[in-house]
């Protein structure tokens, strides 16, 4: 298809005919081949459409830095939309300068009642992004002065594509492509054309748009996943704009910039739930949770184990006090239904679950999964009373119930991608052993230098674990030490 200059871009259609259209806009420097994990998993349910932004791929490469002004851009992004859907509205998914056009085009008068939703990684508005730097610097606090800078020292090589002729000929040499992925080892090898036109992107817009940010309001919903490794972008920068979003949710994923092409199937998976949403009105848990005025439990999902009384009960309680959504398990059937009732509206489901057997706690961890999604907190407080006599078979039955329990839930919240919590119920024995409870006191410090240990391993996919040591106390009293645990994830949290 033509653009209104003259400009020729290569356009592909794929995916379900009868499905909502979901237009992909791929940014720098890549073309749309960058989609092709994302298109893969969309177009079962979708009608996918990718195109070359002009200067890469297969669309013209024109000359000059008129020919990649942000208006322009976005007069191209209007014409594809037209071409491929005449009538109706799109769904948009863009990443990094696709996002930065994107932001423009959907905040313009192009394409206004065109646009059901909008999905953006990793490329903010350069309007907002303006305003955003003008008001860290206008009104300076410890944290916003951090923030700016990190971003600036995130940004170093807009300044460095200023530069006359040295970045085209390290483009046309291969030296800045190959330096890329260096650095991104999930980045496509670029190609030397796609970096070497897409500089004037750079160069026609930023420091324009950046110096004279105007007010942009987006009137639509918009989704913003913001991946937590971002070499480029900083988490700040890509999620303070409530104040011109209204319909604005905020979604951390694990992974670096280019996570578009690492993890496909989360960002194709958080985009189709956005567009559920504005087609039907049905609104996922992941969507809610993510919305920015939502509080700090609100539409989280939240196991508790043992919740048939004392202080799985207690914990299982606070959580829902809180706006969390909780599923419940004990080995005592009518324990767990009593406190399922208790929960009222939070109380989303009870099940009949011996923690201390490994085959029955996986297949209680697949149903949630597919009952009610992936939880956002697990809790492994299942356990025996420590009393002296207790069967030689059953004295580590709470360390085991920990390990079924981590086992079970940490993969699929790695898989997720969006982080999580586990907290793993110690008690004081495990710092204080007694001589009378050798074998309790000895599970409860394993379960305490186990949850260190799968701190560390799970860190990287921003998942904590935390052990609880309460010394004696009210259940009351050890759960808020357990939600106090879930938000602020740290290695031990000793009773008050």
């Amino acid at each position: 298809m033509t653009a209104s200059d003259g400009v020729r871009l290569s356009v592909t259609v794929d995916g379900r005919s009868a499905g909502p259209t979901v237009v992909l806009v791929h940014g720098y420097p890549d073309n749309s081949s960058m989609w092709s994990g994302v298109a893969a998993e969309l177009t079962a349910k979708h009608r996918v459409v990718t195109y070359d932004v002009r200067g890469a791929g297969q669309s013209d490469k024109p000359s000059g830095r008129a020919s990649y002004r942000l208006d322009q851009l976005a007069d191209d992004l209007r014409a594809v939309v037209d071409a491929v859907q005449p009538t109706g509205k799109v769904h948009l998914v863009a990443h990094d300068w696709g996002s930065i056009q994107t932001w423009h085009a959907i905040t313009g008068e192009g394409l206004r009642g065109r646009i059901a939703s909008y999905t953006s990684l990793s490329g903010p508005s350069l309007d907002h992004a303006g305003a955003w730097f003008r008001a860290q610097l206008r009104r300076p606090t410890p944290k916003r002065l951090k923030n700016a800078l990190s971003q600036f020292l995130h940004s170093w090589y807009i300044l460095a594509f200023q530069v006359p002729f040295i970045p085209d000929l390290l483009w046309r040499t291969g030296l800045l492509g190959k330096q890329i992925q260096r650095m991104e080892p999930d980045a496509a090898p670029p190609e030397k054309s796609d970096g070497l036109h897409g500089l004037q992107l750079y160069r026609a817009n930023m420091f324009t748009r950046l110096s004279r940010p105007a007010p942009r309001p987006a009137d639509i919903p918009v989704q913003v996943l913001a991946p937590t490794g971002d070499a480029y972008v900083t988490t700040p920068l890509q999620t303070e704009v409530s104040r011109w979003v209204p319909d604005l949710r905020i979604r951390r994923i694990v992974g670096t910039h280019w996570v578009t092409r690492a993890r496909p199937d989360v960002v194709a998976a958080a985009a189709a739930e956005l567009i559920d949403y504005a087609e039907t009105g049905a609104e996922s848990r992941g969507l809610r949770r993510a919305r920015v005025d939502a509080g700090p439990f609100a539409h989280k999902l939240v196991v508790v184990t043992g919740a048939g009384s004392g202080i799985g009960r207690a914990t299982a309680l606070a959580f829902a006090e809180r706006g969390a959504d909780v599923v419940i398990t004990d080995i005592d059937a009518s324990s767990a239904a009593e406190t399922r009732k208790l929960l009222g509206d939070h109380g989303i489901a009870e099940y009949t679950v011996d923690s201390s057997d490994g085959e029955a706690v996986h297949r209680f961890a697949e149903r949630v999964r597919a009952e009610h999604g992936v939880p956002d907190i697990v809790v492994n407080n299942a356990g025996i009373e420590p009393v002296p006599g207790t069967p030689p078979g059953d004295r580590y039955a709470d360390l085991w119930s920990v390990i079924h329990g981590c086992r079970a839930f940490a993969p699929m919240l790695a898989k997720r991608a969006e982080g999580g919590q586990i907290v793993n119920l110690a008690f004081a024995a495990a710092t204080l052993p007694s001589d009378l409870l050798a074998a309790y006191a000895t599970t409860k410090a394993a379960v305490r230098t186990l949850s260190g240990y799968l701190q560390d391993e799970l860190a990287a996919d921003h998942i904590g674990v935390t052990a609880v040591c309460p010394v004696g106390g009210l259940p009351e009293r050890v759960a808020r030490d357990v939600v106090r645990a879930a938000e602020k994830p740290i290695a031990t949290v000793p009773a008050p």
